[in-house]
């Protein structure tokens, strides 16, 4: 095997987010086989900062597969076509000499562009600031077997305190949703489906839940396709089971402190509609059998099958 590589890359190209963007071509010539992706575009901005040309623009930060701050859409697949490893962590030696690779920011609208491949994801922590936290009394560390939790909702807990908060799941669902964020949890703050597994979280769990889900829609994220492409995208494995549990979540919430949201569903002619109060983005059928992974999962109800175009309004 070759120890360099020499590739063509397609890169986006936009100076800020009103100006049109484009595709434009770069050699990348000698690239170690050993190097990770972020460092090869590191080597060909160095080549175009010796020809005074603009470097390409990219967000990165610890480069360990932690922080979530890599946002590339490789070859049309957030974070390249190796499963659960982000940006940073992909190296060179899963491309062949003479490959040719497009390089794209993370595309979703509530992710605006901000230049080149940077985007702005700070609508995800604002869906955090609404309700991924508890209200609890600090400056003090209480030991950790004071409160007693069950394994299995540790084990789970821990699972959805994986994510990172990247948003790849957004990114690669075609109606940019943030379901899988949402129900999961990001770095120190805590979202439902890791709050509302432990007991620290119970006393505000119907609160938090529709407050996420209503700052959800308010950032222009879309509706669950039951495609589960966001699993398949999600560098740290999160299962779209936590989807499961947030829509049952809501439906409680829903059921306690009243009809907040109303889905409408619009059929695949839209000659027939019909209202299904109290459920979550995604209808009722993620709460139905699981299949696995980019597969397309029907609903139960046939004159929904096809409807992914739902509208959200408050009552």
């Amino acid at each position: 095997m070759a120890k360099t590589l020499n590739l063509t890359l397609k890169v986006w190209r936009q100076e800020n987010r009103e100006a049109k963007g484009r595709i434009e071509t770069y050699a990348a010539k000698d690239i170690p086989v050993d190097a990770s992706f972020l460092e090869m575009l590191d080597i060909v901005n160095e080549g175009l900062v010796k020809e005074g040309k603009d470097p390409i623009h990219f967000d990165h930060d610890c480069r360990e597969g932690i922080c979530g701050m890599c946002s590339l859409t490789i070859n049309g697949i957030p974070h390249g076509p190796e499963r659960q490893v982000t940006t940073c962590q992909l190296h060179m030696r899963k491309f062949k000499d003479g490959d040719t690779i497009w390089i794209e920011p993370f595309r979703a609208k509530a992710f605006p562009i901000l230049r080149d491949l940077m985007v702005d994801r700070s609508a995800l922590d604002r869906i955090i600031a609404s309700g991924g936290y508890i209200d609890v009394r600090t400056g003090s560390a209480p030991n950790a077997n004071n409160i007693a939790v069950e394994k299995v909702k540790a084990e789970a807990a821990f699972d959805a305190a994986a994510c990172i908060g990247c948003g790849a799941c957004a990114a690669t669902c075609k109606n940019g949703s943030a379901m899988l964020f949402v129900a999961a949890r990001v770095s120190s703050l805590a979202k439902i489906a890791h709050l509302n597994l432990l007991p620290q979280g119970q006393p505000e769990r119907t609160k938090r839940v529709l407050a996420m889900m209503k700052q959800m829609e308010a950032e222009g994220f879309g509706n669950c396709t039951n495609q589960y492409e966001c699993e398949a995208a999600c560098p740290k494995g999160i299962s779209v089971d936590n989807i499961a549990r947030l829509n049952r979540d809501f439906i409680v919430a829903n059921t306690k402190e009243g009809p907040l949201f109303k889905t409408l569903i619009r059929t695949p002619g839209g000659a027939r509609a019909r209202r299904e109060f109290f459920i979550a983005p995604g209808n009722a059928a993620n709460l139905c059998n699981r299949q696995k992974p980019g597969q397309v999962k029907h609903s139960r109800f046939p004159q929904d099958g096809a409807a992914t175009n739902h509208k959200w309004t408050e009552e």
